[in-house]
């Protein structure tokens, strides 16, 4: 299981929002690609970044600082926040992102989701944000109508890498990541899963580590490690181990 360290951005700074709010951020670092090189000392191979100022205004805010990123970090870069349109695909993927993560699209332009799928293999990641069980778009600040697993299914033929399931109301809440949607999630579709929202310690890394199995890729934890309620290097070893 693959342990993603997460880099939010802010105007060009590192945060973490509680609850996917705006206003409730907490400023981390001043230097994004320092961070990720933290990380990378720590033993991550990968890393998984959101524009958060792009999730809102649904276009690229904080390129600079991801370009940084890329140009620094060693391993794989993950990145978020923004993607909605062809062109902004190219250009991320022509700088060296390994793979995108699309949110509001997949609920609003399906279509375009899967053309990026088949057209770029293994490089896109639909994300499935949960408020309450419907899926959360526009950077989680609306709640749609569409239940979160019938728009998982609707990507189960579209060649996509991989579903990124976040709990929005425990993102960044140290409550503990919601363990039982994310599996009930991964062995309801045929697309590995990578959990997401609220993970507070290393209990939670080596029991999703034990789903593996049951389709759960990853997982994405960034507020337990800023706040040193959970150690990176560690958890990376428990999640090899299982």
């Amino acid at each position: 299981m693959i342990v993603f360290p997460a880099i939010d951005l802010k105007g060009g700074q590192v945060v973490r929002l509680a609850e996917g709010d705006m206003d409730r951020a907490t400023v981390y670092a001043d230097d994004p690609a320092a961070q990720a090189l933290l990380f990378a000392e720590a033993g991550a191979e990968h890393l998984h970044v959101v524009d958060l100022d792009g999730a809102f205004a649904g276009k690229p805010e904080n390129a600079e600082a991801v370009e940084y990123i890329i140009e620094n970090f060693p391993g794989y870069v993950q990145l978020g926040g923004g993607i909605r349109n062809r062109d902004t695909v190219e250009r991320w993927f022509d700088l060296g992102v390994a793979r995108l993560v699309i949110g509001t699209a997949a609920l609003k332009d399906p279509q375009f989701v899967k053309d990026m799928a088949h057209e770029f293999e293994n490089g896109i990641v639909v994300a499935v944000d949960a408020r309450d069980g419907f899926v959360a778009t526009e950077g989680w600040a609306e709640k749609s109508d569409m239940p979160v697993i019938d728009l998982a299914r609707r990507f189960e033929d579209a060649g996509v890498a991989s579903l990124l399931f976040t709990d929005v109301g425990r993102d960044g809440m140290l409550t503990g990541c919601n363990i039982d949607a994310t599996v009930d999630l991964a062995r309801s579709v045929d697309i590995p899963v990578i959990a997401s929202g609220g993970v507070k310690g290393i209990d939670e890394i080596h029991v999703l580590a034990l789903h593996a199995q049951d389709g759960i890729e990853g997982v994405i934890t960034g507020r337990a490690i800023y706040d040193g309620r959970l150690d990176l290097a560690t958890a990376i070893r428990i999640a090899n181990r299982g």
